[in-house]
């Protein structure tokens, strides 16, 4: 056990490390939030693919939703890959990375102000992504805080205070630089882990092997083994398009398209991101998989499902002692790189959109993000030491309340000139309607929320370019402004309409 504590804390101690080291590097607000807008592809490629995978997924989705579908859960792996890694960066990379340099843009709330010349909609951007991360922070906490209960015996308010400190540490020395570069350590040990995870969990002798492993699941139920798992296709469809299509819009993600140093760094950390993807993905949900061949029913907690205790059990019997470690700093890099991100966004929100960064000046934007960084930190801590098991249902509510909310307005703001200021803020205001709405309608229904999220990505696809063509277009000097002189011409296909 100390052993395993000293790797832990010696690991804990190296990202606090590149804290330290990155802090001189931090004098402006584009310094500290998007790393003076000069990361690689590679460091910006693991740092969207372990900002993308936390330790919910490890030990919450994954433990929950194999228990659930089976083998059908390997969808997920190929919409998380496909979709929300690979077309995310060739769609949305190119065009953010330009606009958003072009309009001076730091964050994604500041865009929509930019693009769609509305203050309110800034400020109703801002105030979404603050109220609505704060339980996605929680559950990342609570997911890292029963793995170190279980693997290490260590009490779980003992790990949520432990994490507060060291995440809130870097962070706030190093900002988006630290990110980048603690993320891809941390993305080097994930694949480390995944590796071993895969290879030990799916050749115990309670799995077989791949083939035994998937009979075996057929004899439980049939439907555990085939192309759709017992629930059916449609909350399945609800997971793949949540999960895929929703990192579109959430604001910790896109800032990865912001910071990247250039329009070709952005394919190759395409390439690098999809095949990242990829294999975490697959460790985690192919293993999860198969949990029912570990454990003969779901664990309880107070006479209710535990799901997020399913994963750090079988992982327990699965592997060796000795690896139990690597595991652990597997989940412990994909939270804190998770958690990190999710606090930069969250803290800019306040800082730079609603006090503004022009009203503070440079000096004190910097030390404003720093102390609100450590203020949401400790907000996610007190909902975690709640240990509610609703934690897992409100994170997806966050998921697919701020994805439905920002999701249509960003993507046709990139690319469609004729959207308007009125149909932005109804795309915003109808996915955030869905979402909240249907979620309370069906109380927090844990076997409809992915569903429920999904519908608030897809209504407002459609709400927005109908508003936008029953309002008033944007002058064309704006949209010039936005799109650059020679893109905006060709981008309106000949629409003589713009300023009229």
């Amino acid at each position: 056990m100390l052993w395993k504590l000293a790797v832990v804390l010696g690991y804990l101690i190296l990202m606090g490390i590149v804290g330290f080291l990155t802090l001189k590097k931090n004098h402006t607000p584009t310094d500290f939030f998007l790393g003076s807008r000069n990361i690689g592809p590679w460091m910006s490629a693991f740092a969207y693919g372990t900002t993308y995978f936390s330790a919910v997924i490890f030990i919450g989705y994954a433990g929950k939703i194999g228990w659930q579908f089976g083998l059908s859960s390997l969808w997920i792996v190929l919409g998380n890959a496909i979709v929300g890694s690979l077309l995310a960066w060739k769609v949305l990379g190119p065009r953010t990375r330009e606009m958003t340099a072009r309009l001076s843009t730091l964050t994604l709330p500041e865009f929509l102000e930019a693009r769609f010349g509305s203050k309110k909609l800034k400020l109703l951007a801002a105030l979404i992504i603050f109220i609505f991360l704060v339980p996605y922070s929680a559950s990342v906490f609570m997911g890292l805080s029963y793995l170190f209960e279980q693997t290490l015996g260590v009490p779980y308010e003992l790990s949520l205070i432990f994490m507060t400190v060291i995440t809130g540490f870097y962070l706030v020395l190093g900002g988006y630089l630290a990110i980048s570069i603690t993320d891809f350590i941390q993305g080097i040990v994930m694949l480390a882990g995944v590796a071993m995870m895969l290879y030990f969990g799916i050749s115990n002798e309670k799995v077989g092997g791949l083939l035994t492993g998937i009979r075996r699941l057929a004899e439980i139920d049939p439907k555990l083994a085939g192309p759709i798992g017992p629930p059916g296709w449609l909350p399945m469809a609800g997971l793949v398009f949540l999960t895929s299509v929703g990192p579109w819009g959430m604001p910790q993600m896109v800032q990865k398209f912001y910071a990247i140093r250039s329009e070709a760094d952005i394919k190759r950390a395409a390439t690098i991101s999809t095949l990242f993807s990829f294999i975490i993905a697959l460790g985690a949900y192919l293993l999860g998989s198969f949990c029912r061949l570990y454990l003969a029913e779901v664990p309880a907690a107070g006479g209710v499902l535990n799901y997020d205790a399913i994963m750090p059990q079988v992982l327990s019997q699965a592997l060796p002692e000795g690896l139990l470690i690597l595991i652990l700093l597997l989940v412990l890099s994909a939270s804190m790189s998770t958690l990190a991100s999710l606090v930069l966004v969250a803290s800019s929100t306040v800082v730079i959109d609603l006090i503004g960064k022009e009203r503070l000046g440079k000096d004190k934007t910097v030390g404003f993000l720093r102390f609100f960084c450590g203020l949401f930190v400790l907000l996610s801590l007190a909902l975690a030491m709640r240990r509610n098991t609703l934690i897992l249902t409100l994170m997806t509510l966050s998921w697919g309340t701020v994805a439905g909310s920002f999701l249509a307005p960003y993507l046709y703001g990139l690319y469609w000139p004729r959207t308007t200021k009125a149909g932005a803020a109804a795309g915003i205001l109808s996915g955030f309607a869905v979402s909240v709405g249907l979620s309370l309608y069906f109380r927090l229904d844990a076997a409809l929320m992915p569903l429920l999220g999904s519908i608030a990505m897809i209504v407002p696809l459609f709400v927005v370019p109908v508003v936008s063509w029953l309002t008033k277009p944007l002058p064309e000097e704006h949209l010039v402004r936005a799109y650059g002189q020679g893109i905006y011409p060709a981008s309106l296909s000949g629409s003589k309409e713009i300023g009229g």
